[in-house]
């Protein structure tokens, strides 16, 4: 099947320039909306109990909204290359308000896992706005407005821990929940004021835009290739963060909630690399950025391990070594993803909303496995599992680039 290629009325209409004030609205709004996505990791101690869902599957409140994010990015993004954008996204984004706020008043573990699903599903709209961003800005420049704005879209992911957690001990987990659903539903106010609004050129139907998902999969190699290169990046993100406030709750450290929290706020810290790694791309430098980025991660694990299994008495010292494991690793993943969305939006204008759904959604299914592989590599071989895996995930991601260095 043949999709249209010509150029859409987001590439041809000016829609005021990628001004820094819409730039930052941007990036605050997949900062809000992105944070449920990773929430649940530090709670799994809180909501598990209460709602009975046991030890064994303690990553699967993360993995099935993971899930349903990558069904979103897989059947509601493509939209956005035909249905008029500003009305999809605000319909999206009312719709996850409302599942949020089911999500918390969840009974049992059933209704949770079931309204996470459909909240991961919804808070694909984000990457609805994160083409509509790099529309605004020319091809020059494209890697810069991207960073800006998925530095907000990881900083959503790297402060729903802390917040989650904070927000936990204090009131309780529901009340996240029901907070963040009230936030999303102010943001949708504000978004209809200042997000452009346009309709893309494109005539295909809905079966015909699902259709071709597997066709630029085949066409287009730097798809493929990057998105099998961040899907392991990610898995061993899922894998390190989805254990680590289990590590952290037990013998060396025994933390709270709130020691937790602390604790990744201090990974947030890898956030600053994403507008770094984009213009790192615009200036020519994508294949010796993401060998450091993949290097980081390897080295991540390493750290990780060294400081939980080799200095288990020397208690400073080893959460010192976690941390700086947590820092490093957020810094390698975040470059890699920032290069990798980079490469995607220069591929077809015209099927911009497909490709990074695509791409998105790909590499999420990795953070699921490794949210996934979590409670399982856990409960069977501990820290020294999750490491091993992380390391394992790491590698094959540096063999998948490296391979094809050319992407």
């Amino acid at each position: 099947m043949k999709m249209d290629r010509s150029p859409s009325s987001q590439n041809s209409v000016n829609l005021e320039g990628a001004s820094t004030s819409r730039i930052a609205l941007f990036a605050s709004a997949v900062g809000i909306v992105v944070l449920v996505l990773y929430a649940s990791q530090p709670l799994v101690g809180v909501i598990g109990p209460e709602l009975d869902i046991s030890n064994n599957m303690s990553g699967l409140a993360t993995t099935v909204t993971l899930l349903g994010y990558a069904a979103g990015l897989f059947f509601l993004v493509p939209l956005s290359d035909v249905v008029e954008n500003k009305r999809l996204i605000l319909t999206t984004l009312g719709a996850d308000a409302l599942a949020l706020s089911v999500l918390a008043i969840s009974p049992n573990g059933l209704v949770f896992l079931s309204a996470s699903f459909v909240v991961g599903l919804l808070t694909s709209a984000i990457q609805m706005l994160v083409p509509v961003a790099a529309s605004l800005s020319s091809e020059a420049h494209r890697g810069r407005t991207i960073g800006n704005v998925m530095s907000g879209l990881m900083l959503g992911i790297l402060l729903s821990r802390p917040i989650a957690s904070l927000v936990t001990q204090f009131f309780g987990w529901r009340y996240f929940y029901g907070a963040l659903g009230m936030s999303v539903a102010i943001l949708n106010i504000i978004l209809y004021r200042r997000i452009p609004s346009f309709r893309p050129t494109g005539r295909a139907t809905y079966g015909q835009l699902v259709r071709s998902l597997m066709s630029l999969v085949k066409e287009e190699p730097v798809l493929r290739y990057r998105a099998a290169s961040q899907a392991m990046c990610m898995g061993a993100f899922g894998l390190f963060w989805t254990s680590v406030a289990l590590q952290l709750g037990q013998a060396p450290f025994s933390l709270g909630q709130q020691g937790i929290a602390l604790f990744a706020l201090a990974g947030a810290a890898g956030v600053v690399i994403a507008p770094i790694a984009g213009r790192a791309g615009d200036r020519g430098l994508t294949g010796p950025m993401t060998v450091m980025a993949h290097l980081a991660i390897i080295c991540a694990f390493f750290l990780a391990f060294a400081g939980v299994v080799l200095l288990p008495d020397k208690r400073s010292i080893s959460l010192g070594l976690v941390v700086l494991a947590a820092v490093v690793l957020d810094l390698g993943v975040i470059a890699d993803q920032t290069l990798g969305r980079r490469a995607i939006n220069l591929l077809r204008p015209e099927a911009r909303g497909r490709m990074n759904g695509l791409f998105t959604g790909l590499f999420f299914l990795g953070g699921a496995v490794g949210s996934a592989l979590s409670g399982i590599v856990w409960n069977t071989w501990g820290w020294s599992g999750i490491c091993i895996a992380g390391l394992i995930f790491a590698t094959f991601a540096a063999a998948v680039f490296l391979k094809k260095s050319s992407v």
